[in-house]
C-alpha cells in the first residue's frame, strides 16, 4: 500500500502563513509516529484561521519509504536538500532506529536541519536519533518506556524522565511511545495557538488533550530485575509471590539469617533498590494485576496485597503511576 501525505488543509490559500513541519522518516519507521501528529496538524489547519501547518516528509532519499507495517510513504524531500526556514523538525521512532544510530550522515543532517528550525522534536525512540546527533546533550528528555534505559545508558549527558508523556526543554521536545506523538503534537499546537484550539483539535480526534497519568501506567512490571545473588533472588521471588505476608525488614532479615542492618545493606547492593521500596513496588504490581483481572473492591485488593487501606493504595498509585486505582481499572480491566 502506498500513501502520499498532502499538505495540511488550507495550503492552497494560506501560502507562507503556514507553519512548515519537516517530519523525518526512515525504513522501518513507526507509521503512527508520522500519521498521528500529521492528523493533529491537519485538523488544526482546518480550525486555525489564519495559520495552519504544512507537513513535509523527508528521508535519506526522496521517494517511497516503507514503514514498519509495510505501508510506503512518499518522502518528498531528501534530507540533504532540506533548506530554508523551518518551524518544526520532527523525527519519528520505530523498531529500526538502532540500525540507524551508527549513520554519521543521518546524524549530521539532523544537526544541520535542527539549526534551521525554530524547534526540534522526536516521537517515541526517535529521541535516540536526536541524542546521537548531539541535540539532547545537557537536556531533559523522554522516550518510549522500553527505550528509556537505553537512552540513559548510551547518552549519560541526557537526563531521562521515563514517565513523561512528553517533555519540553527549551526549543527541544520529546515524547513517549507511539500514540504519545499525538499528545506531543497537541502540545505544539497549544504552544502555537493556545489551549482552546488544541482542545478543539483533541475533541475532533476523540483523544485526551492532557492524558491522565504518566506512561509508566502502560509499562511492564516496575520491580527490579532478579539479582544474580541466589539468596537475594530467592527472596525477591518470595516477596513477589507473597505480597500479603509480613515483608518488614526484620522479617526478611530473619529469612536470610542476617542482621537487619547487614541485610538492608546487602539487599540494596545486590538488588539495586532498598528492601522497603522493593516491597512497596512489588505490592503495587500485585494490586495492579488484581485491578486488571478481578472485580475485587479496592479495600480487598489493598488488604490482600499487604498495602493495607484503600487510602494507602490510592497514594501509592498516584505516586507511582499518577493515576487513581479506580481510573486505572476503568482503562485496563480485562473483565
Amino acid at each position: 500500500m502506498f500513501v502520499s501525505l498532502p499538505p495540511s488543509a488550507g495550503a492552497a490559500t494560506m501560502g507562507d502563513m503556514l507553519r512548515r513541519i519537516v517530519h523525518v522518516v526512515f525504513d522501518g519507521f513507526q507509521l503512527l509516529d508520522l500519521a498521528g501528529p500529521a492528523d493533529v496538524f491537519a485538523t488544526a489547519g482546518l480550525l486555525a484561521r489564519p495559520g495552519g501547518y504544512r507537513v513535509e516528509v523527508a528521508a535519506g532519499r526522496a521517494g517511497p519509504v516503507a514503514a514498519n507495517t509495510g505501508i510506503r510513504v512518499e518522502a518528498t524531500t531528501a534530507l540533504a536538500d532540506v533548506g530554508g526556514e523551518i518551524d518544526t523538525l520532527i523525527v519519528s521512532g520505530g523498531l529500526s532506529v538502532r540500525r540507524h544510530l551508527g549513520d554519521p550522515e543521518l546524524a549530521a543532517q539532523l544537526r544541520r536541519i535542527s539549526g534551521l528550525a525554530r524547534r526540534t522534536a522526536s516521537v517515541c525512540n526517535g529521541a535516540l536519533l536526536l541524542a546521537e546527533a548531539g541535540l539532547l546533550a545537557g537536556r531533559r528528555a523522554t522516550t518510549h518506556w522500553l527505550a528509556a534505559g537505553e537512552l540513559a545508558r548510551r547518552y549519560p549527558d541526557v537526563t531521562v524522565d521515563a514517565d513523561r508523556i512528553h517533555q519540553r526543554d527549551g526549543d527541544v521536545w520529546t515524547s513517549a511511545g507511539v500514540t504519545a506523538g499525538i499528545d506531543l503534537a497537541l502540545a505544539l499546537v497549544a504552544d502555537d495557538h493556545g489551549a482552546r484550539l488544541a482542545h478543539d483539535v483533541a475533541r475532533g480526534l476523540v483523544v485526551y488533550l492532557h492524558r491522565p497519568g504518566g506512561q509508566s501506567q502502560f509499562s511492564a512490571a516496575m520491580t527490579a530485575p532478579a539479582s544474580p545473588d541466589g539468596t537475594m533472588r530467592e527472596l525477591q521471588a518470595y516477596i513477589d509471590g507473597n505480597p500479603g505476608a509480613d515483608l518488614s525488614v526484620p522479617a526478611l532479615a530473619r529469612r536470610t539469617g542476617l542482621s537487619e542492618r547487614h541485610f538492608a545493606r546487602v539487599f540494596t547492593e545486590r538488588v539495586g533498590t532498598p528492601p522497603g521500596r522493593y516491597v512497596e513496588r512489588s505490592r503495587a504490581e500485585a494490586a495492579r494485576r488484581l485491578l486488571e483481572t478481578t472485580d475485587h473492591p479496592l479495600d480487598r485488593i489493598a488488604r490482600e496485597t499487604g498495602i493495607g487501606a484503600p487510602e494507602t493504595l490510592f497514594r501509592v498509585f498516584r505516586r507511582l503511576w499518577r493515576v487513581a486505582p479506580g481510573e486505572y481499572r476503568r482503562r485496563f480491566t480485562m473483565s
